[in-house]
């Protein structure tokens, strides 16, 4: 698991032998921010670490984009732009003061344009004691030279969870996908008391760990059959009547459902608490919804 390769950099960072700069190819890229996020809160936690810590004020801050000490940039548009480099420097002229070093990370780095990675190469040429950085790339080769010969480049690779539309036909059974409209519904439409749906409609039918796996397997199909259909592509929502509601989202709203499921699946496989887990996925849906 790809989460394994950076947990790595935990180690390094304690034997004081990280590399101020990291370029990480991956094939799930916001996948592979949360679990950075992740790296960096065992890195800086007060405690010790635990998913879902709740007692960490650092770890709080980290899940709410607030640490400022960390800094994510991502796109504007369709490029990273030269101004955005510039605020993140501005922001990082100072020793950071609630962890021992500041950290950046440049989401999509193959958008950086020819200025904006110029403005960049002082952080790499001239690095700091107290900063390291990460680019995230899904394609190491279409980041600029610049950047990528100066960083140390890591893979960051997911298991994919396919499960294509014919199995979800042939193979499981019309109640749990009946399960899935309902719970959908619930959450997409009424948007009330999200966290009591998990355990009066999802939990109060089905309990075991695979069989919830099992069932948003089938919610990530029907997302991506529903964003296909946003963009014009072939796909088979006629078969997924029961979720006409889905209509009235775009393909940048269904894009982050199907990312936000990916994390879920993924998170599912270790040794969380269910129930924590189900409530963080409301959470998250729910904001996304606002």
């Amino acid at each position: 698991m790809a989460l394994n390769v950076l947990d790595k950099l935990v180690n390094l960072y304690h034997e004081n032998t990280i590399s101020h700069v990291y370029l990480v190819e991956t094939n799930n890229v916001l996948l592979c921010l949360n679990d950075l996020k992740k790296v960096i809160k065992q890195i800086f936690c007060v405690n010790k670490y635990e998913d879902n810590c709740t007692k960490c004020n650092i770890c709080n801050l980290v899940d709410q984009n607030y640490l400022p000490s960390l800094i994510i940039i991502e796109p504007d548009g369709s490029t990273i732009k030269k101004e955005q480099i510039l605020e993140l420097k501005k922001s990082f002229s100072t020793v950071p003061v609630f962890t021992k070093e500041n950290i950046y990370i440049i989401k999509n780095a193959e958008a950086m344009t020819q200025s904006s990675a110029n403005t960049m190469l002082k952080f790499l040429e001239e690095p700091e004691d107290h900063i390291i950085g990460f680019f995230i790339t899904s394609n190491l080769n279409n980041v600029i030279p610049t950047i990528r010969s100066r960083c140390e480049i890591i893979k960051a690779m997911y298991e994919t969870h396919e499960l294509n539309v014919e199995s979800v036909n042939d193979e499981i059974n019309q109640e749990l996908l009946n399960l899935a409209a309902v719970y959908l519904e619930k959450l997409e439409v009424e948007k009330k008391d999200t966290i009591m749906y998990n355990r009066s409609i999802l939990l109060g039918q089905i309990n075991a760990r695979e069989d919830v796996k099992k069932l948003f397997k089938i919610i990530l199909i029907i997302y991506e059959e529903f964003f296909k259909n946003s963009l014009n592509l072939p796909n088979k929502c006629r078969n997924f009547d029961k979720f006409y509601f889905l209509n009235n989202l775009d393909s940048k709203e269904l894009l982050k459902r199907i990312n936000l499921i990916t994390i879920f699946l993924d998170d599912i496989t270790s040794n969380v608490n269910l129930e924590l887990l189900l409530d963080k996925f409301v959470i998250d849906l729910g904001d996304l919804n606002e």
